[in-house]
Order: C-alpha cells, then structure tokens, then sequence
C-alpha cells in the first residue's frame, strides 16, 4: 500500500473509553502512527460486554473496544506516579500530538499541563477532550454521553409526543466528539506549517451536543420556539418520515415540489400531487397528516424494498428500514469495503476514501500492552530499564 495521508504524524493516546479512541482511530486509519497509552486497569470498555473476543491465553476484549481502536500499538504506563510522567515525556519527544481525557487539571496536577508541555515541546498539538471543560458553571464536572444528550436538548427532539424524550441509540456525542476532535487535530497541523508551533485543542462533549442540534437549534434561534419530537418526520420538510407497505417500512425523503410531484406519479397518484393543500413544502408541513394518509394509501400494496430501489432509482429518495445485520452484510457495503476482516476481527471499514493514499483498517486492536517492550526500546530505553519499570509496577503486562 502507498503511504497513507497521515504517514510520518506520531499521536500518543491517553484517551480511554470512546471519544477519545475513535478520534485517534479515524487518524491511524490514514496513516498516523498512535501508542495507545492505558492505566494500570487498562481501557475500562475492554471489558464493556459481550460479545467478547477471548483468545486461546484466556484474554478477551469486548466488541466495544474492538470498534475504536484498530491500527494502533499498546502500552501502559501508570501516569500517577513520577516514573511514570518521566516515561510519558520521553514519548512526547518527538510526538506531533497528545489526545488525552482526564479529568480537567489531572494532567496539571501532576505538572504536565499544557503550559509545561508547550515550553518544553513547542510544536507539540495537545487535545484534551472533557465533558464540560475546565471552567464555567460546569467546568470540571464528568461528561457522559447519554447525560449529554439529556442535559443539551438531543434526546427531547428524539422519540415523539407518545414515547417522550429518548436516547439517541448510537453514542452519538462520544462519535461527534470524536470526530469533531479529528478535524481540530487536523487544522491544528495544517496552521503549524505556517506557525510552526502546536497549540491547544479544548473539545467537550458539552459543545458538540449543542453542535449538533441542527436543525433544530436554528429553528429555534430563529423563531423563539421550543423544538418538539416529532418522530421520524422531519420538523422542516414533508414528505420526509417512514410509511409502511404491504412489506416493509420505507424512508421517503422527498425534499422538494420536483421530487414530491415525481413520487405522486410513480405511485399513479398524479392527484395527490395537484392538490393545492399539497402543492408546496410549507403547505405539505400544514397539512402533513392528511398528506400522510393519502400516501399511506398508495403505499399499501407494494413490495418496500423493490419499491424504495425503483424510487431512488427514478430520483425519489428511498430507502427500506434495514436491521443493522442486513445493513452490514448488503452488497453494496460489501463493494465499499465497509466491513473489513483482520487476522479474524471483522471490524467496519473507513468512510474515508481517498485516491492516492487509501487508508482503512490494517491491524487488529491490540491487546493490552501488547507492543510495550518493542515501544520502549524504540524510545531508547534499556532491557534493564524495562525490566526496572516492570518491577516498579510503572508498567504492567498485565491487567491490574
């Protein structure tokens, strides 16, 4: 494979859990080397299961941590203690990035805040990723994705006036997190070409909730009204929900007067589409029950899923509603190298397709301090100093 996008950039990872991991997944994917630094206990969702995988040595690591941590090397290495930060500086040495998720002012506490790190390492990009930051009305409290989601309005525009405000099923603040972390990361890099210095990256899940609020955050800022669940159809455009058929459940997402004229013809129901209480989005969101029943109607024969392809194909977005199963196994997943096998762990695959540099999955997720000895000796230390290290508990084969 050619060089990746992100060959020669050197990240030391001090993030456990999810936000943290799956940011500096998405840059190994593409190239960055990354030293997954654990605590003694390791990444705590090693063991968020099952599933697990268990190896043949009795180990086993949940699907959790197996998502967000491929294509990086482990270590581990107990930062509460002297030895242990003596180690840490030594790895930043010739790091381009830290991405780290302690508390706010852990890492000051043990006098390797930013402010030390930028003086000793000056181009060094330091990422901490926080619940709330390190002040305002909240600063230094723990963040937690579905209290986010509670506490930033997401899960009040989630579910519908019978179910009430509902979680969001994927992680979807730790995910955002992350990525919005990545990007940061990325720019950060792109202005030290011209600075030549790193700098510091301040992400809290807090934001990123509140970043995410589209469009309902904009309905609101602009017309002073609360935002309320409206179930899977859309608050600014109809017709844009799920109908049922005489098979399946379908997603038509027909987001302007072209679109919904084409899908009234289709249907050979040209007399929905000329009614004048339909005739625009605005009078489609008025009237949106009656609209809904009229393509209930029309829907109720029909097979969903040959349907939902016809649709689209014809221009009409469409699509069956898929268990994640038949997602992840489709044909076209498949020709996107969406799921991807490694040495036995199928893991999913990169959304980030380039053309000269592809990146992607390469290496399995590594086993705790799996690649511990082969680091260290690369950072110079000795078989002695090691061994020391071990003894001293600063270091751990094993699992605490």
């Amino acid at each position: 494979m050619s060089a990746r996008a992100l060959s020669g950039i050197k990240i030391v990872d001090l993030t456990r859990v999810l936000g943290g991991p799956y940011c500096t997944m998405i840059l190994a994917d593409h190239g960055a080397e990354v030293i997954k630094i654990e605590p003694p206990q390791g990444d705590e969702v090693r063991d968020w299961g099952p599933p697990f995988l268990t190896r043949d040595d009795g180990t086993r690591d949940a699907s959790y941590f197996l998502g967000a941590n491929r294509n990086k090397r482990a270590m581990s290495l107990d930062l509460g203690r002297a030895e242990g930060r003596e180690v840490l500086l030594r790895l930043l040495a010739d790091a381009d990035i830290l991405v780290e998720n302690f508390k706010p002012g852990s890492l000051e506490k043990w006098g390797i805040g930013f402010a030390m790190l930028s003086a000793r390492f000056p181009t060094l990009i330091h990422c901490r990723i926080s619940g709330f930051g390190a002040n305002g009305p909240l600063g230094g409290l723990p963040g937690y994705d579905a209290v986010v989601q509670a506490m930033t309005g997401l899960m009040t525009v989630n579910g519908d006036p019978e179910t009430g405000p509902i979680r969001i099923g994927t992680p979807i603040v730790d995910l955002g997190t992350g990525l919005y972390a990545a990007v940061g990361i990325l720019m950060a890099l792109h202005e030290r070409t011209r600075s030549g210095l790193g700098q510091f990256i301040d992400m809290t899940l807090h934001d990123t909730a509140l970043a995410l609020l589209h469009p309902m955050g904009a309905n609101y800022l602009l017309s002073g009204k609360r935002p309320v669940a409206t179930g899977n159809a859309h608050p600014n455009i109809a017709p844009y929900e799920t109908f049922a058929t005489a098979t399946c459940d379908i997603f038509i997402a027909a987001g302007n007067d072209s679109q919904f004229h084409r899908l009234c013809a289709l249907l050979d129901r040209g007399d929905i589409a000329d009614e004048v209480r339909f005739a625009t989005n605005a009078d489609r969101l008025t009237n949106r029950v009656a609209m809904k029943a009229a393509l209930t109607e029309a829907l109720a024969t029909h097979d969903g899923a040959a349907l939902a392809l016809r649709l689209i194909q014809a221009g009409i977005p469409a699509g069956a509603v898929q268990p994640v199963d038949t997602a992840l196994e489709s044909p076209h997943a498949r020709h996107r190298a969406m799921v991807v096998d490694l040495d036995g762990v199928r893991t999913l695959g990169t959304p980030i397709k380039f053309s000269r540099t592809p990146g992607g999955p390469q290496t399995p997720p590594p086993r705790f301090a799996q690649d511990q000895t082969a680091i260290l000796a690369e950072y110079g230390f000795s078989a002695a100093e090691i061994a020391a290290l071990e003894c001293d508990q600063i270091i751990r084969r094993k699992r605490k």
